[in-house]
């Protein structure tokens, strides 16, 4: 019997024994809590922050770069609460129910714990910095640290280069550990899209600290810090001065210009007007206020990008494209002439007014003089091609053909919220009339001919069409970035592929010969440049107010260097205003100077308010 109750009892310590050895086994090797909780109170793990990568343009003209910004952080269990809180709210400008929300956070948040530092404010201004810290040793708990922040030497390119901001939670979440509370990432431009690239990798420090949280020394000697690693350097294809021309001469003037560099795509210029001061949306700017007045600006919508992501129709710069397609189709001939005596009609329906020409036109003096008689031509025959009862046929043969030139989808052009444009199909038709129980012909979007109707591009698109016919039958697609600094990094493949278009290159000679023919004795007579071959042709975007001005054009003629659309909303006919514009970013890219004959253009161009007071 008692020996019956010794194994009992020695069974309850050998059990209890078990347990508390396969316990502490769970708390000390399966499971991590513990030992990060510890870890956490013995150990400070400080993050360093790597150097954003510097942006530049084709020149190495900074265009991004970096500035400090002053944080002030805290460890709540060393505050002490007999702290001058009226003099710290002084010295920050607060007043004490601000300190209060600063100071006290929700300690059940796992983001947060009063043994371990977190922000209280940002962007601290230096001036302010500096007083703050003759007073540090008044407030226990709180010390100061230094993080870089962008700056941008210009006030120009707000759009391409974009801006930073603070990630949210569900950024956080996806990131994958990349981002924690507190941290900038691109949000817009240039600064979104090659935000892997331009970020760098954090490092961290470690400290021990004690019971009450204060750093005593650095972990180990300092031998498993892990220093941060800073962004690349991007080169973009930008020039810089040929932006900030093209900004002085849109300005008072709502629009957009693309140049593109037709023998690689990197994009020369690129800008929207109008615009903003890139520095405005800085993290260490009042950058809400100005944010929310530009956001709520309905008429001159300073963050939209008309660059990239408004649609217009474009115009009469489509006719040396319908022609292409035109003579492709074998639906008419490089000699084949269409009369004009001003009108165009088909039965009763008249169209469009064309200019008294009284004459017959082949294709390149149809666009030398902007026939929409001859095009009007040319479009019904396309559409027709497969019958005139069956004109969706030939419509979505147009399409087809439009697609190639790289319209009606996104260009994957490297700047955020591109918009892909609208090509009009015969499904869309179908449905339009269908609605009504009616049908359509040909005569019913005669207009797509020369660039009016349902059709619509991005400036972008209308920069790449000058491109494409530039090199004879392809292009590349638009791109900013040109390199970066790092040797392990390319260019995105889609940027070295050649995109061929199917139009035979013989068919390119006297649609060119029409457009140098446009500038030099045509709709462009401004947009003439001495020495230089400018091939251009006008558009009048038609609009319920003023038409808006239309320009593309290339140059020289041979051995292209440029490729350039202007769109100038309410600005008048593609002569008026456009083509000047296009002519001098043209000569000041290829000449480095606009010649002294040409002053009055420019002058006239920097002068011009073409600002309206309300929506047109």
């Amino acid at each position: 019997m008692e020996q019956t109750k010794r194994n009992i009892i020695l069974g309850i310590f050998i059990f209890s024994a078990l347990v508390l050895t396969l316990k502490a086994a769970q708390i000390q090797l399966l499971d991590s809590s513990f030992k990060d909780k510890a870890r956490r109170t013995t150990l400070n793990e400080k993050k360093l922050y790597p150097t954003r990568g510097l942006i530049y343009d084709r020149n190495m003209k900074l265009l991004a770069a970096n500035e400090p910004n002053y944080e002030l952080k805290l460890v709540y269990n060393q505050l002490d609460p007999k702290m001058d809180t009226m003099l710290f709210c002084e010295l920050l400008d607060i007043d004490k129910e601000t300190f209060e929300i600063l100071i006290n956070k929700n300690w059940r948040d796992p983001r947060f714990s009063k043994s371990t530092p977190f922000r209280v404010k940002n962007n601290i201004s230096p001036e302010k910095y500096a007083v703050l810290q003759e007073h540090m040793f008044r407030f226990p708990g709180f010390f100061t640290e230094m993080r870089n922040v962008r700056s941008y030497p210009h006030t120009s390119s707000a759009h391409v280069l974009g801006y930073l901001g603070e990630v949210n939670q569900s950024q956080i979440n996806n990131s994958e550990g990349v981002y924690e509370l507190g941290d900038f990432k691109g949000l817009v431009g240039l600064e979104e899209m090659y935000e892997e690239e331009l970020r760098g990798k954090k490092g961290v420090e470690y400290m021990l600290r004690d019971n009450l949280g204060r750093n005593v020394e650095v972990f180990d000697g300092g031998n498993l810090n892990e220093y941060p690693v800073p962004g690349d350097y991007l080169i973009t294809g930008l020039d810089l001065e040929l932006q900030k021309f093209g900004e002085a001469l849109m300005a008072n003037k709502r629009g957009s210009i693309v140049a593109i560099d037709p023998s690689t795509g990197e994009i020369l210029t690129a800008l929207s007007s109008i615009s903003y001061d890139p520095n405005q949306m800085s993290i260490s700017s009042n950058r809400d206020s100005i944010y929310r007045a530009m956001n709520t600006d309905s008429l001159n919508r300073p963050l939209f990008d008309r660059s990239v992501q408004a649609k217009y129709p474009p115009g009469s710069i489509l006719k040396p494209v319908m022609a292409l397609i035109a003579l492709q189709e074998g639906l008419t001939t490089v000699n084949r002439s269409i009369p004009c005596d001003g009108s165009y009609r088909v039965a009763r329906n008249f169209y469009q007014k064309c200019h008294a020409h009284n004459k017959a036109w082949g294709v390149a003096g149809a666009i030398q003089y902007s026939c929409n008689s001859y095009f009007y031509q040319i479009m019904r025959e396309m559409v027709e091609k497969y019958g005139y009862t069956n004109p969706g046929k030939g419509l979505d043969m147009v399409m087809d053909h439009l697609k190639e030139f790289g319209l009606g989808d996104k260009l994957d052009v490297d700047i955020s919220s591109e918009n892909k444009g609208n090509l009009p199909s015969s499904e869309y038709f179908n449905k339009l009339y269908n609605k009504n129980g009616a049908t359509w012909r040909s005569t019913a979007i005669l207009s797509i001919g020369i660039g009016q109707g349902e059709l619509e591009l991005t400036t972008v698109q209308m920069a790449n069409l000058a491109a494409i016919i530039a090199n004879r039958g392809y292009y590349y697609k638009p791109h900013l970035v040109k390199s970066f600094s790092s040797q392990t990094r390319d260019i995105p493949d889609k940027y070295k592929v050649k995109n061929e278009v199917n139009i035979n290159k013989e068919f390119y000679g006297p649609v060119i010969d029409g457009m140098e023919m446009a500038i030099e004795a045509g709709t462009a007579p401004l947009a003439k440049i001495p020495g230089i071959q400018v091939c251009g042709k006008t558009g009048t975007s038609q609009n319920i107010g003023k038409d808006h001005s239309v320009f593309f054009a290339f140059a020289p003629k041979e051995n292209p260097k440029i490729a350039i659309a202007v769109f100038i909303e309410n600005g008048g006919w593609g002569g008026s205003h456009a083509a000047p514009i296009a002519s001098l970013m043209i000569e000041q890219y290829l000449n480095k100077k606009i010649a002294e004959n040409r002053n009055w253009i420019l002058e006239r161009e920097l002068n011009a308010n073409l600002l309206e007071d309300d929506k047109t």
